[in-house]
């Protein structure tokens, strides 16, 4: 994103993969933060940047449990952004735990895919991709999410470029786990021109599932690979917690530009994910 004194707006689409913008970061880790009040709040409302109007939500209903909010898609004169939440409930860790594999199905061949990302990917596709196509192909799409947003955004941003009209999605995920074996990382890192995956070197949840995991039910033997596009952080926040939450996120990428964030966050009061 260029220099701008009003809220971020993302920087035009490109063919060729963008330079990391720490501005963008900043601004999508503040619409991740976004997602968890969507989540947290049982009439759904949260709040939607200036300059932005809300285009949808999503939901999903996964292992039989109630319907869940999942995300939403903003879109602005310039660009449009897909937010995925993160870990919200104990169901969703349960499905971060599903860490045995099945086929990515959205596009042939591309490898397999962690099945609890993708059984909670696969309730909210048909949701997700009907707001997409609602949305102008020739104006920027920004996808993010955090933790197990980030893992949703990475399945979601693949399917996008392959099965719609967006062709070049811009991802930026926060603390994601990995989520697939070689085979769907080599077609990912093919297709997506541009995805920026900031990681603590103290979070857990980046690590995991492990390189090479076994099944404890069917002792099968997995590999999972991180797509491309690591940005390397250090901080530690003194717990396992501390270290993956996005507010300590938000809170490093602060530093980048502290006047910028300052304006940006008094610009949305209430907006910016900022433990008190």
């Amino acid at each position: 994103m260029a220099t701008r004194t009003k809220t971020q707006q993302p920087t035009r689409q490109r063919q060729q993969p963008q330079e990391l913008d720490m501005r963008t970061a900043l601004f999508l880790a503040a619409v991740c933060g976004q997602t968890y009040v969507q989540f947290d709040n049982s009439d759904g409302l949260f709040i939607v940047p200036r300059n932005y109007s809300l285009e949808g939500s999503f939901t999903g209903e996964v292992y039989d449990y109630a319907e869940e909010k999942f995300g939403y898609v903003l879109q602005s004169e310039r660009s449009s952004v897909l937010a995925f939440r993160g870990s919200g409930s104990a169901v969703d860790w349960v499905a971060d735990f599903i860490a045995q594999q099945t086929p990515y199905t959205p596009v042939k061949n591309c490898g397999q895919v962690h099945k609890g990302f993708t059984d909670i990917y696969t309730a909210i596709r048909p949701q997700v991709l009907a707001l997409i196509q609602q949305l102008p192909p020739d104006k920027p799409l920004f996808i993010t999410g955090h933790s197990l947003g980030g893992s949703l955004s990475t399945l979601a941003a693949l399917d996008i470029a392959n099965n719609t009209a967006i062709r070049t999605p811009i991802v930026y995920t926060f603390g994601a786990p990995r989520v697939g074996d070689v085979k769907f990382v080599r077609a990912y890192n093919a297709k997506m021109a541009t995805h920026w995956r900031f990681q603590n070197e103290y979070d857990i949840v980046p690590h995991l599932p492990p390189l090479v995991y076994q099944s404890p039910d069917t002792k099968k033997t997995y590999y999972y690979m991180h797509v491309k596009g690591e940005v390397k952080r250090s901080f530690r926040m003194g717990s396992v917690s501390g270290n993956h939450v996005l507010s300590s996120y938000f809170a490093d990428l602060v530093q980048e530009d502290p006047v910028f964030a300052a304006s940006l966050c008094a610009e949305n009061p209430g907006w910016c994910p900022i433990d008190d």
